[in-house]
């Protein structure tokens, strides 16, 4: 057993010695039963090299963490320390070149404000607690991201500490393959102690939510898929069938009410974001209609993800194509007549700038193509997601999304070969003991 009193950091070291080690040791995601032989809570990068230099002293792992939103595919963390970054929310803004830093444990709504404060606009997903870092590296599909791709993207500089211990600044020019690979590669090459990001001009936006009865059913998808195909890039939005559980931070009027969701962000005026929704609105009565001319700081917020952590369990899958029958399969299996156990089940329109390869772009340059409330629902909600993959299959697309496989496997079943083969030939040169662990891994192969 390893004498942990030997590693000096700012931060807290905890073990299962521990009165609180069940609330060090916990992710975001509740659902995740994290077993790590010590927590390092950092508060700098000085902490996080001590940390990874004292695990290769002991013939130890280490695994880093934001918020534990991804916790769920983390293998075993048995001879592992488990670094959070939690503690380190330095965010520095730019205007004038329109760039942000943010440390490990920034939040995505923390920087959405930091950067709305400017009058800019960073690139937010669906939650606003979920960390910058593992967003963004793991892909980061944004409400901006059609006409401005990948978050992953937009990434100009990345600071680490390496498998060595060492710190480094890696980008386009500097350890160009190792910059690459945590774009979008997943692996675990290092531990990320800050970002460099680029900004968007954009301080307000069009966006919110159209909320209908369930019963709108397959009409309303069809519609909502006929919509899409004459959208521009700077639209993006995502279709749901959801039964809010009911809890106080649901709003009364949709409690435990099944519903089909439309959720759009239009970049533009106020005038062309509803009038690019008008059609959308003719779909039936609302039961809540929160679109309106907004701060883009509130992008992250109209998805109205949970903002405390919670148990979840999910499962994402690309579809190349969505023609009646497809859609008549998804209403089927997800729909409110379906028996679903599942909170929610959704389509997100991609295309656009995600579609298309960026020449500059990391390992994910472009893209082709749940919450368990008592036991029995735990039970029953991976068998319902292996069905709706099942039922989707026949129009499915060649590999997947980063962050959006919740289960289990390694990088070769996300990403394509040729990509996967270049990942593993960066893992093999910068992380050759394997000392990294991550949520999705990349085989070393041949060392």
């Amino acid at each position: 057993m390893t004498d942990f009193t030997g590693l000096a950091i700012a931060g807290r070291i905890a073990t299962a010695d521990d009165s609180d080690w069940d609330q060090a040791r916990a992710a975001w995601n509740l659902a995740a039963d994290q077993r790590p032989d010590a927590v390092a809570f950092a508060e700098s990068a000085g902490d996080v090299a001590a940390t990874v230099r004292f695990a290769a002293e002991n013939g130890l792992r280490v695994a880093a963490q934001g918020t534990g939103h991804g916790a769920a595919p983390l293998a075993p963390l048995n001879g592992t320390i488990l670094i959070k970054t939690e503690r380190m929310r330095g965010i520095e803004i730019d205007p004038d070149a329109q760039t942000a830093r943010v440390e490990a444990g920034v939040l995505v709504l923390e920087l959405s404000e930091a950067a709305g404060a400017r009058g800019l606009s960073s690139m937010p997903g669906s939650a606003p607690d979920v960390g910058v870092i593992g967003y963004t590296l793991g892909g980061g599909l944004s409400w901006l991201g059609r006409r401005h791709g990948f978050a992953c993207n937009r990434v100009r500089a990345i600071e680490l500490i390496g498998a060595d211990g060492e710190a480094r600044q890696v980008d386009a020019g500097n350890d160009a393959d190792l910059f690459w690979a945590l774009r979008g590669g997943g692996g675990g090459y290092a531990v990320i102690t800050a970002l460099h990001l680029d900004l968007l001009p954009i301080a307000e936006i069009y966006a919110g939510a159209l909320v209908f009865p369930a019963g709108v059913g397959a009409e309303a998808v069809r519609t909502y898929r006929d919509w899409v195909a004459g959208v521009p890039d700077e639209v993006s939005s995502v279709v749901r069938f959801i039964t809010p559980p009911p809890i106080p931070d649901v709003p009364e009027p949709i409690r435990g009410v099944p519903l089909l969701t439309i959720d759009a962000a239009c970049i533009g005026s106020q005038a062309e974001g509803e009038a690019t929704i008008a059609t959308l609105r003719e779909i039936g009565e609302t039961i809540m209609d929160t679109l309106a001319w907004m701060p883009a700081a509130g992008l992250c917020r109209i998805h109205m993800d949970p903002e405390n952590p919670v148990p979840g369990i999910g499962e994402g899958q690309t579809i190349r194509e969505l023609p009646d029958e497809a859609i008549d399969a998804f209403v089927s299996i997800a729909g409110p007549d379906s028996g679903s156990p599942l909170l929610l089940s959704e389509l997100r329109h991609l295309g656009g700038t995600l579609e298309r390869p960026d020449e500059n772009g990391g390992a994910l340059s472009h893209l082709d193509a749940g919450l368990p409330m008592t036991p029995e629902l735990g039970e029953a909600i991976p068998p319902h997601l292996e069905k709706i993959d099942e039922t989707m299959r026949p129009w499915a697309a060649v590999g997947g999304y980063y962050n959006f496989t919740e289960g289990p496997c390694d990088v070769d079943a996300i990403l394509p070969p040729d990509v996967c083969d270049r990942l593993g030939e960066v893992k093999r040169k910068w992380d050759p003991d394997g000392r990294i662990v991550a949520n999705h891994a990349v085989s070393l192969g041949e060392v």
